[in-house]
């Protein structure tokens, strides 16, 4: 018996854990579930870029080829999203949009954003309606 992780758990592992739901799925774990079940191509992750579709077609033993550009654009590793307290009015909806619980903060407070827990996805920028939020190299 292999003590390799299973397929799923494989992939998972290989992607860059944004949630970002760009691929059409509601995070990385589903996304790894339709590859591994045959139902998703290897193409669908922005943030992964083409070097992350390269390795996960390695893994699924299928020919490689380049993410997808009409589902969104290669995230910059390492960029992290920043409030500007001036200018936010506390409306909770860049909270609602971040997938991983990054910004903190209470309605009509300011928040700010755990720079540790935020992956870079970009869901909080189109959400702020006064356009506080940029992404910034920590």
């Amino acid at each position: 018996m292999s003590n390799d992780p299973p397929l799923v758990e494989r992939l998972d592992r290989l992607l860059p854990q944004t949630q970002c739901g760009q691929c059409g799925f509601d995070g990385c774990r589903p996304y790894a579930e339709a590859m591994a079940a045959g139902t998703a191509e290897v193409d669908r992750c922005p943030p992964g870029g083409d070097a992350g579709a390269r390795v996960l077609a390695q893994v699924l033993g299928v020919p490689p080829r380049p993410y997808d550009r009409t589902r969104g654009r290669f995230h910059e590793v390492g960029h992290v999203a920043l409030v500007v307290e001036a200018d936010c009015i506390g409306c909770t909806k860049c909270i609602q949009a971040c997938p991983v619980d990054a910004i903190v903060g209470g309605s009509k407070l300011m928040h700010t954003v755990i720079d540790a827990l935020c992956t870079g996805c970009e869901l909080c920028v189109p959400a702020c309606p006064v356009d506080c939020i940029e992404m910034i190299a920590p």
